[in-house]
């Protein structure tokens, strides 16, 4: 399989020295593989939890629409109306909907690009957040909140429902899926029971792969953060994506699946990553990450420099991946393409000479 050959490829040069893939289609497992290490010393298997990053970001934008759903808020009121903290300094217009698309302003109001996120307690994330600026008027500029923006949606999520964040999506996403082994917020001696199931994330940027430090503990685990924070292994998450390939069950209608899946912010360019991007209701839509044969309905979410899961709804086909290795910005988005083109390729949905359709990768940011 060339999706084989491109993550082994990644090992042998060092951007990452293990790898998870899953794939799917019409529901049926095509792949479902594991290679290298998960850390030193301990093999990678398809049971290995690893961190999604901003994969995350898919399953807050799946909670938020259960609640839609049910009427218990509404996308376009402010986020204020149901954490009413949250309206300080300037920040009472910002709708959910802003949130959503990255279009708030308040990209980095929990401190996220300066580890500030990763060092303090939820409750320390949602305070600085609360004292924030927003940097210009929502709605007007669009630039990629790294965590800011769904950490304020887990909680509007966790005061609707009355349901914690962390317990929300176990109870009413992952368990009814069967991603028993999936966590936002996992408790510190569930981490030390899995022992060398724990994958760890490094740093392959500059010489060798090194341990990226605070993310791989159970402190960090712990911390329920709906916009970073999940755990899992790729074939797991790669069931909530199955939900979505079929419309939605158990976890939304059809009708709201179609709702956050389709474009709601077209041609803006995103200060964060310099380019212009497409978003749905939490979801990105048809990136470089999805590679170049993927129909432009695909949708998901990748995670920083490491991952992506997605659906395209019109091959019915669902792809979830995690390199463990973090290299530089140009290398990770070649990768993703490489990885996630070939995935078509290989299941004769595209050609092996077949340049597909290319799309611009980030040019600054994350």
């Amino acid at each position: 399989m060339r999706v084989i050959e491109v993550l082994e490829q990644g090992i042998s040069d060092g951007t990452h020295i293990g790898a998870q893939v899953y794939v799917s289609r019409d529901g049926e497992v095509v792949a479902d593989c594991a290679l290298g290490d998960a850390r030193a010393g301990v093999p990678m298997t398809t049971g290995t939890l690893m961190n999604w990053f901003s994969m995350t970001k898919a399953v807050t934008a799946v909670a938020v629409a259960q609640q839609w759903e049910a009427g218990a808020l509404d996308v376009d009121a402010a986020a204020a109306r149901y954490v009413p903290e949250f309206g300080a300094n300037g920040k009472h217009e910002i709708t959910l909907r802003h949130l959503l698309t990255h279009t708030a302003g308040i990209a980095n109001a929990d401190g996220m690009l300066q580890g500030q996120a990763w060092r303090e307690s939820h409750a320390e994330n949602l305070a600085r957040i609360y004292a924030a600026a927003p940097e210009y008027p929502p709605g007007t500029r669009a630039g990629y909140h790294a965590a800011a923006g769904m950490t304020v949606l887990g909680e509007v999520v966790a005061r609707v429902s009355g349901v914690p964040y962390e317990r929300y999506v176990r109870e009413r996403i992952f368990e009814p899926v069967g991603a028993h082994d999936c966590w936002v917020g996992m408790p510190e001696e569930r981490y030390e029971a899995y022992g060398d199931r724990i994958g760890f994330m490094h740093a392959t940027s500059g010489d060798g792969a090194r341990p990226v430090p605070r993310i791989n503990s159970a402190r960090s685990a712990a911390t329920p953060m709906p916009g970073a924070g999940g755990r899992g292994p790729m074939n797991q998450l790669g069931r909530v994506y199955e939900a979505l390939a079929r419309g939605g069950a158990p976890l939304v209608s059809p009708v709201t699946l179609a709702a956050i899946s389709a474009r709601h912010r077209t041609e803006m360019l995103d200060e964060t990553f310099g380019i212009v991007v497409d978003w749905g209701l939490g979801l990105a839509v048809d990136t470089s990450a999805m590679g170049r044969h993927c129909s432009r309905r695909t949708f998901g979410h990748g995670g920083h420099l490491s991952s992506v899961a997605f659906c395209d709804p019109e091959q019915r086909l669902v792809v979830a991946v995690v390199c463990n290795g973090m290299p530089d910005r140009d290398r990770h988005y070649r990768r993703l393409d490489a990885i996630s083109s070939a995935v078509y390729v290989d299941l004769g949905l595209a050609g092996p000479d077949d340049p597909g359709r290319a799309k611009p990768f980030p040019t600054a940011g994350l």
